[in-house]
């Protein structure tokens, strides 16, 4: 797994960040005292929040006036989605080998 990946899954790790992930994917963009709104936490908890975010490049930051305006990066949900069907697709091939065998030994005893 690459570290980016790793990154993701380390940020959405927590189910917090996982709603503030859930309200950028409705609203689109939003500031932290938007997002703060929505949630039962402190504007600076959002913004720790927003940062772990940042950090894991789920979202990018805005500048627009005085605000600071967040939204979702799809890049590295679209890779951890990608490196969880790749784990998927081997765990089935490795299934259907030993559904082979099971088969092909059980046949074997008949």
């Amino acid at each position: 797994m690459s570290s980016d990946v790793g990154a993701t899954f380390s940020a959405l790790a927590d189910p917090t960040r996982r709603r503030v992930i859930a309200l950028l994917a409705d609203r689109g963009t939003a500031t932290a005292s938007e997002i703060a709104r929505e949630l039962p936490i402190t504007r600076q908890a959002v913004g720790k929040h927003l940062a772990a975010l940042d950090a894991a490049g789920l979202v990018s930051v805005r500048r627009q006036g005085r605000e600071a305006r967040y939204s979702l990066t799809a890049r590295p949900l679209e890779e951890a989605v990608t490196w969880i069907a790749s784990v998927g697709a081997e765990w089935d091939d490795r299934l259907a080998r030993l559904e082979a065998y099971a088969r092909h030994n059980l046949n074997a005893r008949s």
